[in-house]
């Protein structure tokens, strides 16, 4: 195997498989970076064996010659020294290349390394999917989705279904849901010509998390395959797979309210600061606690108090108050995640009583939607 190729695109590619490497796999050769060397380009791969990446870079895009001199083969190699030599070699070109041994020479500039390889050949099959059961949609709405939902997730590895975010895809809506049964997030859009119906799967939240670092901030198009253990997201240099977590993820429809007694209308970014000050004084609380009151038909005090350090108290102005007094306490934490996450000016806030969840909405009724269970103060 040889190739020749800018060294920029090469730490790109490497960092983008990298994050599916984990050195706690029990299969050794998974610590390892797989690349191989056809004709139109090369493909490195990371895997552990919960989610694989595949990143191409090919001998030419758009009349600009990315890779030369290729000869075709493929080894494995350390990924604990492979990514750092790269970084730092002295040159913006790099050689590389192999031979029959598995023994690897990087050359750039003056500088030059011989590292020893593992044949490509022991390295595990990736499932390939069947793309024909698949729909695309814009690189960055994807994104936003994972933003909007995928911070809910449980953490705890006691259900482990909650650690997934839910994914319906029925009648041309995708639906995201993501609970750790103390706060809720979902979101829904529509999708064109999605020739693929899934009641149901679950896709692990850190896979999603992953996925979104790796993503470029923009709408060229992803296109989303489902099988009955894996998904698929592939974009024109990048296939990225995640095993589907098993189980049945609880229904969540019954949680949302369906009417209110107390509702208003408030600028998120003034709530947000206002509960991030009040949260100050909640730090020893285990769930940072900050109490809500309504005053009046246009006032709302946001009050929090720490025995052993004091207390903090202040109004807000809002739009509108509609329904019921209301005094309720809530996890200052899950609220800033809530109104960060809906990056709508104005938002909606419907409540149904101090001991029961309420619900956050865009105020041009996106439907993107937050719940969050109330705390019982003593």
């Amino acid at each position: 195997m040889k190739f020749i190729i800018q060294r920029d695109q090469l730490i790109a590619s490497i960092q983008d498989v990298m994050k599916a490497i984990s050195t706690r796999t029990v299969i050794p050769i998974l610590t390892g970076v797989k690349i191989e060397a056809k004709q139109h380009g090369i493909t490195l791969t990371g895997s552990d064996s919960d989610i694989s990446i595949e990143s191409y870079i090919p001998a030419e895009d758009d009349g600009n010659v990315n890779i030369e001199q290729i000869q075709e083969g493929s080894i494995v190699l350390q990924a604990k020294y492979f990514p750092d030599i790269i970084r730092k070699l002295p040159e913006k070109i790099v050689e590389i290349e192999s031979d029959e041994h598995l023994k690897l020479t990087i050359r750039s500039g003056k500088a030059e390394f011989n590292l020893n390889g593992q044949d490509a050949e022991e390295y595990p099959q990736l499932p390939t999917l069947q793309t024909d059961d698949s729909f695309e949609m814009p690189t960055d709405l994807l994104k936003n989705l994972i933003k909007q939902t995928g911070f809910a997730v449980s953490t705890m590895e006691t259900r482990p279904i909650l650690t997934g975010v839910h994914m319906n895809l029925k009648d041309n809506i995708l639906k995201f849901t993501a609970t750790d049964s103390h706060r809720l997030a979902s979101r829904e859009i529509p999708v064109k010509d999605a020739n693929i119906q899934f009641p149901s799967v679950v896709v692990p939240g850190k896979s999603l998390n992953e996925l979104n670092k790796i993503l470029d901030d923009n709408d060229a198009p992803i296109e989303v395959s489902v099988t009955n253990n894996q998904i698929l997201f592939r974009t024109k240099h990048l296939n990225f797979m995640s095993r589907l977590l098993d189980g049945n993820y609880p229904e969540t429809s019954r949680l949302i309210p369906e009417q209110s007694k107390t509702a208003f209308h408030v600028k998120t970014k003034e709530l947000l600061n206002t509960i991030d000050r009040a949260s100050l004084l909640a730090k020893e609380e285990r769930n940072n606690v900050v109490r809500m009151t309504t005053q009046g038909d246009k006032l709302v005090e946001i009050t929090s108090n720490s025995p052993e350090v004091g207390t903090v108290s202040e109004e807000i102005t809002v739009q509108s108050i509609e329904g019921e007094a209301l005094t309720i306490s809530f996890s200052s934490k899950y609220m800033i995640d809530a109104l960060k996450a809906i990056e709508y000016e104005e938002v909606k806030i419907e409540f149904t009583g101090a001991m029961r969840p309420f619900i956050i909405r865009p105020a041009n009724e996106d439907p993107i939607l937050q719940l969050i269970l109330p705390v019982r103060t003593y």
